[in-house]
């Protein structure tokens, strides 16, 4: 008798106030802790070989955990890639992407992950990455809680180069809300930059923020 699967899990769609927010005002959101798979690495993302390999990575480690629930009948969507991003050496909240100096970046890319996807299921499935495929950077990914809390965040459709003015808007109503910038920029990629064009690209841009 075959194991009887759970329907499939899409957290997009279970998180929908998460992650399909308007592209034409700003929505205030308070974001619950969420498990999250996530590497960190610095530098220039467009030169840096570390940013392509640890995104490989954590989609190799992802799909991996995926393939363990779905055998044991809870199947889940493998969710978008997302970033936190910062300055080295100065305060987070200062950051801006499309800066041209990018060297300076510090980063920490992820990707969430269900209640269903254990502690237990992300071990089994790093040991199965062992023996398949050594790469170095699994096992620098970690799995841990990532809490947010409440947060202003909006839909950047375009490509990252123009993500200025919009971020500005964030931050424009966090400061005439008489809040403060907290934690870190956070982006989510929700197009594939490979099969979309730049000027189509959805990318969802989130500030923490603290009332006092």
């Amino acid at each position: 008798m075959t194991k009887q699967e759970t329907p499939n899990l899409d957290m997009k769609k279970q998180l929908k106030d998460l992650y399909q927010p308007s592209s034409k005002h700003v929505s205030v959101v308070n974001v619950p802790p969420l498990s999250y798979l996530m590497i960190d690495g610095e530098g220039n993302p467009n030169t840096t070989p570390r940013y392509y390999e640890a995104i490989q990575a954590l989609y190799q480690l992802a799909y991996h955990i995926r393939a363990i629930c779905k055998a044991g009948g809870n199947p889940f969507t493998v969710m978008p890639l997302e970033g936190l991003w910062w300055f080295n050496g100065e305060a987070n909240t200062t950051f801006d992407l499309t800066t041209e100096d990018k060297d300076r970046f510090g980063w920490t890319m992820m990707i969430v992950m269900p209640d269903r996807a254990t502690q237990e299921i992300v071990s089994q499935a790093r040991d199965n990455l062992r023996k398949k495929d050594p790469a170095p950077l699994h096992e620098d990914i970690r799995f841990e809680t990532y809490h947010e809390e409440e947060a202003v965040q909006i839909m950047h459709i375009g490509p990252y180069a123009t993500e200025g003015p919009t971020v500005r808007r964030l931050h424009d109503c966090i400061d005439e809300n008489g809040w403060h910038l907290s934690k870190k920029h956070h982006e989510i990629y929700i197009s594939d930059a490979r099969r979309v064009t730049p000027e189509k690209m959805k990318t969802i841009i989130r500030q923490p923020f603290a009332r006092h």
